[in-house]
């Protein structure tokens, strides 16, 4: 059986020399382990997926099938840049599936959150499941399993494999990450050479915008949501609150109010900021984002993104608002 505790005398990783240690440690493990069979990943971009698709590349190099989905509600250049680090710079064996049709018809006029996130979860096992088939020789799934993933489930973790695949598709799981924190995996990456815009990712829930375009998802809020939410990222990299804030965004209700453009009545969207501080996502407070910032960054979106009239800024802290809206 795997070893899913973490040795108490393990030293934290915090340096580059304990990281390349590390690496050429699960290296020689990974090779062990697959030798010259083929291993499937599910490449998301985020922190986890990235460094498990890094180390793996340096271990086995094209035996690694990374399988990235496009499902239309990523941030502004997240699946452009995976394609460019992992296909482009590591020359990995990659897989680009652009599923945005598919995810978006599925999507049509649902309006509760829980079920988007249910249609979102399953469609995506089930386009990831299509493109295993496709696939010959896989005997391994590589997951991006951290230690709190396990502390969260008790010390012995049941392990299933990507949430449902089916019992033909049984794959023994590589997981080469499961006994870091986050702060250990992140020094890993840097190790491994990947840009710090993918190292320092902030937390995305997994339905990705889904749940920042409110209610039922329509193209062109969704587009909003997306414009709005890169203008923010973009100018908090710009006044040095990029690392300082540990989450911001922007999110789109689905309602309008009037404003005035050209003169001219105009009815459109407001688009609100969350900007948050954290610990351990249990509680957060509301970071203090200078007044003339929040006018500057007003002023680009209402004249920048189509559709949107109003600039809110969410001043709660949680309790009593939970950082994401749905």
């Amino acid at each position: 059986m795997v070893n899913n505790k973490r040795p108490e005398n393990m030293e934290r990783i915090t340096t580059p020399q304990l990281a390349e240690a590390f690496i050429a440690q699960q290296v020689e493990e990974i090779r062990e382990q697959v030798g010259d069979k083929k291993v499937l990943l599910a490449l998301s971009g985020g922190v986890d997926s990235s460094v498990v698709a890094a180390l793996l590349i340096r271990a086995v190099g094209k035996q690694l099938v990374c399988v990235h989905v496009n499902h239309g509600l990523l941030r502004k250049g997240e699946p452009e840049q995976v394609v460019r680090v992992f296909r482009d710079e590591m020359d990995a064996n990659l897989v680009y599936v652009d599923a945005v049709d598919r995810f978006l018809d599925k999507l049509q006029g649902v309006a509760d959150p829980e079920t988007k996130r249910k249609i979102i979860g399953a469609e995506f096992i089930r386009v990831f499941e299509e493109e295993a088939r496709k696939q010959e020789g896989i005997e391994f799934l590589a997951q991006g399993t951290i230690y709190p993933d396990i502390l969260e489930s008790g010390p012995v973790k049941a392990h299933h494999n990507v949430g449902g695949l089916p019992e033909d598709l049984q794959f023994e799981l590589v997981e080469p990450l499961r006994l870091l924190f986050k702060d250990e995996v992140r020094v890993v990456g840097k190790a491994l050479g990947l840009p710090d815009n993918m190292v320092f990712r902030q937390p995305f829930p997994g339905p990705g915008l889904g749940v920042r375009c409110l209610g039922a998802i329509t193209r062109d809020r969704l587009e909003a949501v997306r414009e709005s939410d890169a203008i923010l990222r973009e100018e908090f990299a710009k006044n040095g609150l990029e690392g300082k804030v540990w989450q911001y965004f922007t999110i789109i209700p689905d309602f309008k109010s009037v404003g005035v453009r050209d003169d001219k009545r105009a009815d459109e969207w407001p688009v609100i900021i969350r900007a948050v501080n954290t610990r351990d996502a249990m509680t957060a407070t509301v970071e203090d984002v200078p007044f003339a910032l929040l006018q500057h960054i007003t002023e680009r979106i209402t004249h920048e993104v189509k559709g949107v009239n109003r600039v809110l800024y969410d001043l709660t802290p949680k309790p009593t608002g939970t950082i994401e809206w749905e």
